[in-house]
């Protein structure tokens, strides 16, 4: 049984929201929908156990991103969702990421967090798609229009010497074998 405490201490709204709708998502799947050799792979996510007692303002930025990531991989589908991958997923995730941080970091100045901070210096800079395009692009994507490359380039140049990306995943999919319910 998971018990989690949603109050207005710990979890920002916009967290609160957000974990409760990927928990409504996830409770309504079909073990049977996304069945490969008998081995389910993708119907459920599970956040780490440490994600909802730990009220770490970088901690709970990480859980809005992988449950907003999931959930949009849950509706992508396909074979396998757990390792579905789109544009869309990874950009609309890295913006809840982003917003959770400023919303945190409004309640609370002193926090800080190298990575996070960052980003939102690219989203600021109206840049949040080239950065996802730039850094975790994948040739099967499809892209939106006017994205601005060449201007992320030049502004990149500029503000991100020696950058690497992050992706702090704070949970994962679940592997359980239909007939035995045994986690593989």
């Amino acid at each position: 049984m998971l018990q989690l405490s949603l109050t207005r201490l710990t979890y920002s709204s916009a967290m609160r929201l957000i974990a409760l709708f990927s928990c409504l998502l996830v409770t309504a799947c079909n073990h049977g929908i996304y069945t490969l050799n008998g081995v389910t792979d993708g119907d459920a996510f599970y956040l780490a156990p440490g994600a909802f007692a730990n009220d770490d303002p970088a901690l709970q930025s990480w859980v809005a991103y992988s449950l907003m990531k999931s959930t949009c991989q849950l509706k992508l589908g396909g074979d396998n969702p757990a390792r579905a991958n789109s544009f869309a997923c990874e950009f609309t995730a890295r913006q809840h990421l982003v917003r959770t941080w400023e919303e945190n970091s409004l309640n609370n100045q002193d926090i800080a967090d190298r990575y996070l901070d960052v980003l939102d210096n690219v989203l600021q800079a109206g840049f949040l798609a080239e950065y996802t395009s730039h850094y975790f692009g994948n040739k099967d994507w499809q892209l939106p229009e006017g994205l601005r490359a060449d201007e992320f380039s030049s502004w990149r140049k500029r503000n991100l010497r020696g950058h690497r990306p992050e992706t702090r995943i704070i949970g994962s999919w679940n592997y359980k074998n239909i007939v035995t319910g045994a986690i593989n």
